[in-house]
């Protein structure tokens, strides 16, 4: 069991992304980083990477955020995906995913990641 709960971030710009990682590794998360849907399925179809969460844009350079969150789930089925989107009203969020919409403030991020995420024991 590992002690803290893991989120892959996909997010194709840098400087977002960075930010995103920083503030989930400041509230205690493991943090794995994808700049696109690639690297992203590369990372979940690794069994040796415990990933309690999915957290990707909606918009990324080589599929959308909805379609990787579809291909996560064929492989591990019950991953949360929680997407971040400047559009979040125009997306359809299927059952069991979340959303959280751009821009959003350091102290959103915490409270949407952590409903999702309950603390571990």
């Amino acid at each position: 069991m590992h002690a803290a709960n893991s989120i892959l971030v996909v997010e194709d710009d840098n400087i977002v992304r960075m930010l995103i990682v920083d503030v989930l590794e400041e509230l205690d998360y493991t943090v794995f980083e994808a700049a696109d849907a690639e690297a992203a399925l590369a990372q979940l179809s690794d069994d040796g990477n415990m990933i309690d969460l999915l957290m990707t844009d909606q918009g990324l350079p080589d599929m959308k955020g909805i379609d990787l969150a579809k291909a996560a789930r064929k492989l591990r089925p019950t991953l949360p995906v929680l997407f971040a989107s400047g559009y979040a009203e125009t997306i359809e969020v299927p059952e069991g995913m979340h959303m959280i919409g751009k821009p959003f403030s350091i102290d959103q991020l915490r409270d949407k990641v952590k409903g999702i995420l309950p603390p571990k024991e």
